[in-house]
């Protein structure tokens, strides 16, 4: 067996390898306290996360050993676990500092179940069609829109990555987001986001808000179905 990394490594990894340096980026923005950046690449690191797959069918990429499933999955618990998790601790750690224990275990929990999540993905992928639990990306958009709506507030996002950690490993079907429309609405409203356009009602920011209701509404009416 080769075991060059030339070998294996094709542009789509490359693509998957710049969702995983923005969500480092984004570690480290939370570290530093500048939430708005953390945020801002979180959503870059959910951009090179959905264009990945894309690349890989028009090069025709012929992934032997599943190389690019696995740089996949690596790099995503680093952008959609491990990064909202710092984000969450971060900001609670600065602003709240009394929930600096709560924070901890929630942003811990993140992670395990980010972990869970990607795993039995990685098991089931080539069996099951669609999604089996809360797609991870999900925390990550959703804690992402939610600070830059204007409306973040510590307590509900910690009980809300709560909810979407468990969503994650749960055993419910979640069909794969397909309504057109909508698709192309919640693209137009991050670009607005990432170029900071300025569409605002008092104080909140309305295409992130667009985002965050768009994605809550797919989390919770897949959950309870």
């Amino acid at each position: 067996m080769n075991t060059k990394i030339q070998d294996f490594i094709a542009i789509s990894d490359v693509v998957s390898l710049m969702n995983m340096l923005c969500g480092f980026l984004s570690v480290v923005m939370s570290i530093k306290q500048d939430f708005f950046t953390a945020a801002i690449l979180m959503i870059f690191s959910l951009l090179f996360d959905s264009v990945d797959g894309w690349v890989a069918r028009k090069t025709n990429r012929v992934d032997e050993y599943e190389f690019g499933k696995n740089i996949d999955s690596l790099s995503d618990i680093v952008s959609f676990g491990v990064a909202p998790a710092v984000f969450l601790y971060s900001y609670a750690l600065l602003n709240t500092p009394y929930l600096e224990i709560p924070a901890i275990i929630v942003a811990s929990f993140i992670v395990i179940c980010g972990v869970l999540r990607l795993t039995r993905y990685n098991v089931i992928s080539n069996e099951v069609k669609g999604f089996i639990g809360f797609p991870i990306p999900g925390i990550a958009i959703i804690m992402a829109t939610f600070y830059l709506s204007g409306l973040f507030n510590i307590y509900l996002a910690l009980v809300l990555a709560i909810v979407i950690s468990l969503a994650m490993i749960c055993n419910k079907s979640y069909d794969k987001f397909s309504n057109l429309y909508l698709l192309v609405l919640n693209c137009i409203c991050l670009v607005f986001v990432v170029l900071q356009v300025p569409l605002r009602i008092y104080f909140v920011n309305v295409p992130a808000l667009i985002v965050l209701l768009t994605s809550l509404a797919y989390l919770f009416i897949n959950l309870i179905k």
